[in-house]
């Protein structure tokens, strides 16, 4: 996955737009960050998981996925390398991120 594949992915969830958060461009669902693209590089990407949710994914691809350092990192902010993850995954990860961060009329009925 290329940060454009990244971008398209995250930017066609439902009501999610670019914004930009300390000089990286980030996606927002409600006003919420739930994902950044080139954190902590060019190389990379992060999603807002749920803690829980987070452990299973570090768990299955430690390659591909691991908790941010510090205490973002225990809140569920997960680094992803976008060189190794697959689509299928990281359009699950960003659903995942995105429902944790989306308002509750956008999450109750999918």
């Amino acid at each position: 996955m290329n940060p454009a594949e990244f971008r398209a992915l995250a930017l066609s969830l439902p009501e999610a737009i670019e914004g930009a958060h300390m000089g990286h461009p980030d996606f927002r669902v409600g006003g919420k960050i739930f994902a950044t693209l080139g954190v902590p590089d060019d190389d990379h990407a992060v999603v807002m998981l749920p803690p829980d949710e987070q452990s299973e994914y570090v768990h299955a691809a430690p390659t591909v996925f691991a908790p941010v350092h510090g205490a973002w990192g225990k809140g569920g902010a997960t680094t992803v390398r976008l060189a190794a993850v697959t689509t299928s995954t990281m359009e699950a990860a960003l659903v995942t991120a995105w429902r944790k961060r989306a308002p509750r009329r956008l999450t109750e009925f999918s």
